[in-house]
């Protein structure tokens, strides 16, 4: 039964999740997201891959896990702790730079700089609550915009709930995506870009 087999996590991971429970770290994606985002990155060869929230690398090491030799991925995060985490188990890998800087800044720097993404994995607010515009002009036609933690978790603070509604209400209204709501893992929503 599908909910009997539990995907077979990356090597670091062991290791990741060790260090993110020991620092007391609790916003890492979890088992089910990890495994989409890798399924995602595979889909990708050759691409291009934006994480928008390292945290301890997590998700970092799913995506990793799926994108070939060919493909990189950027990271950034403003937490230096959490990131030292993900650097310290997954910063051998000639395909990742992780960068640490407020997301807003990152975003904009990358707009200046013409990057395009195949593939944005959006887990802290700028590029998800704030910024999203200027996220969405850093995917590629064809590219994939994710999302996760759209159910209710434990440690949504009250004014949350209409947060996540008006992001998912300005994604299904964008004109140039094309969404699917994913009701598993903690809430995943995908979103293609058409144009």
């Amino acid at each position: 039964m599908l909910d009997q087999r539990k995907p077979i996590p990356p090597a670091a991971l062991t290791d990741i999740n060790r260090e993110t429970k020991a620092m007391g770290f609790s916003m890492a994606s979890d088992l089910w997201t990890g495994a989409l985002l890798r399924t995602l990155a595979a889909s990708k060869p050759h691409g291009a891959f934006l994480e928008l929230g390292t945290g301890t690398g997590m998700a970092t090491a799913w995506l990793l896990d799926g994108m070939d030799s060919e493909s990189t991925l950027l990271t950034v995060d403003n937490d230096e702790e959490a990131v030292a985490v993900a650097r310290r188990h997954l910063g051998k890998d000639p395909r990742v730079t992780f960068t640490v800087s407020e997301g807003a800044s990152c975003l904009s720097k990358l707009l200046a700089e013409r990057k395009m993404f195949d593939l944005i994995f959006a887990d802290r607010w700028p590029g998800k609550y704030t910024h999203l515009e200027e996220a969405m002009q850093l995917v590629k036609t064809g590219g994939m915009y994710v999302v996760d933690d759209m159910l209710p978790q434990p440690n949504w603070p009250d004014d949350h709930p209409a947060k996540v509604a008006t992001l998912i209400d300005r994604l299904v209204s964008h004109a140039g995506l094309r969404v699917s709501m994913l009701n598993c893992s903690t809430g995943v929503v995908i979103a293609s870009r058409t144009r």
